[in-house]
């Protein structure tokens, strides 16, 4: 959006187009699955990708156009394209990357439905994963990058225990060796964290969540900074030629070519659809984002700040109050870290239960990012799967309940809380 208008204006104007016909203001909601043909040799330039006009649904929308600009300019970025899901997300950009056979370097603090996704489908399609720690050093992830390394991939905040990536350090990483940084920017927004300043390529989101915010639509987001060099010889299927002497898609769209590739091959073969339905919602979420997250900050540290004093709390997981991360913390989350609280609880399994079960206010499910206070066992639900010592590994511990603090009234969440902590056991369960 030109004009160098503030966030909270672009949240609400970028990408925005009058409708030519009735000229409503709000983004109309296109539900149709095609569009009418000027004549032959229009379809013939559409189907070509010559033509600047939508050719299917499919992944080509108007309402979802409007929305994917949005995100992007909110990142940063020069191009967005809206899937289905957080996951298809996930899938569609690593996707657009890599091949069987290519190997991709992740933190090891990803969130399990990631890991599951990493260990369980793309491993079966020959894709190679490596972990390093969250927190190693920057010649480490040089060391470990390969010839048929494809991308780096981390989160900003990770989910559940709030680790937070060096995404300055990642992004170094990326520039000595040419490997593109990917990073899920879902817990952190684009308001409190903008990846595409520390040297990412592509960042990823999950609109269900905080973009959103309602707990209404599932829907996720792959966005090109458009600032990465794709014509590297990593990546052939961006600077090979196409079929029947078609220019490839490094020399037709430039540093805007993973963008190109991931609307018009990967979501366009696979097929992973947003409902403009969902994208109309989602542009009512996005237009409140930063009011939105700075209660969801300010209630996250009352919250913190309640439960670490709490006799009942062995340990709060939060970026603001973790005094090892308060360097990383205090240079990529500037304006909040997320509002996102993980708490230990000193009875163990059945402290957690007996907490969840009394909760009035908080809802227990699994989500986040919601305008409720939503809390979830994760031990017993999300790492349900894994064996005690993968979930130990991790820090998921027998006590452990997960908080999505939302927009209530901070005393009414406290509240809520603290009542349902009355009387659990003050200490921890015996081995």
């Amino acid at each position: 959006m030109s004009g160098g208008w503030g966030f909270e204006t672009r949240q609400i104007h970028a990408g925005a187009i009058v409708d030519g016909e009735a000229g409503a203001r709000v983004t109309p909601i296109y539900q149709s699955a095609g569009y009418v043909l000027d004549d032959f040799d229009d379809g013939v330039e559409r189907f070509a990708g010559r033509s600047a006009k939508r050719a299917y649904s499919r992944n080509d929308n108007p309402t979802n156009v409007v929305a994917a600009r949005r995100i992007a300019d909110l990142e940063g970025g020069a191009d967005a394209v809206l899937v289905a899901s957080g996951q298809a997300a996930i899938a569609a950009a690593l996707h657009a990357l890599a091949q069987a056979g290519d190997h991709i370097l992740t933190t090891d603090r990803l969130y399990e439905g990631t890991r599951e996704m990493v260990r369980g489908s793309l491993a079966r399609q020959g894709l190679e994963f490596e972990q390093l720690p969250i927190d190693a050093d920057e010649e480490r992830w040089v060391a470990a990058v390969r010839p048929t390394t494809r991308a780096i991939y981390a989160e900003s905040i990770a989910n559940p225990l709030g680790e937070v990536a060096d995404l300055a350090l990642l992004g170094r990483v990326s520039a000595r060796t040419g490997v593109p940084l990917v990073v899920d920017n879902t817990v952190a927004t684009p308001y409190l964290c903008r990846p595409f300043e520390h040297g990412a390529a592509v960042v990823i989101h999950s609109t269900s969540k905080w973009l959103g915010g309602h707990g209404s639509v599932i829907g996720g987001a792959v966005v090109d900074s458009g600032a990465f060099d794709w014509s590297a010889e990593r990546f052939p299927h961006l600077h090979a030629p196409r079929p029947h002497g078609a220019p490839s898609f490094a020399e037709r769209f430039g540093s805007a070519a993973y963008g190109a590739y991931l609307r018009s091959v990967v979501v366009l073969e696979h097929g992973p659809t947003f409902p403009p339905t969902s994208a109309f919602l989602l542009l009512h979420g996005i237009e409140t984002l930063s009011l939105r997250m700075e209660r969801h900050v300010a209630n996250a540290r009352a919250v913190v700040a309640a439960l670490a004093a709490h006799p009942a709390v062995a340990r709060v997981h939060h970026p603001d109050h973790d005094d090892a991360q308060a360097e990383v913390v205090g240079r990529m989350l500037p304006d909040g870290a997320g509002s996102v609280v993980s708490v230990e609880l000193r009875g163990g399994r059945a402290a957690a239960r007996a907490f969840l079960d009394r909760l009035r206010l908080v809802s227990q499910m699994t989500h986040i990012g919601d305008v409720r206070t939503l809390a979830i066992h994760t031990g017993s639900t999300i790492h349900g799967k894994l064996a005690e010592e993968e979930r130990l590994a991790l820090g998921i511990t027998p006590g452990l309940v997960r908080i999505s603090v939302g927009l209530e009234r901070a005393d009414d969440i406290v509240a809520d809380l603290e009542q349902a902590l009355e009387g659990l056991a003050l200490e921890e369960p015996a081995p």
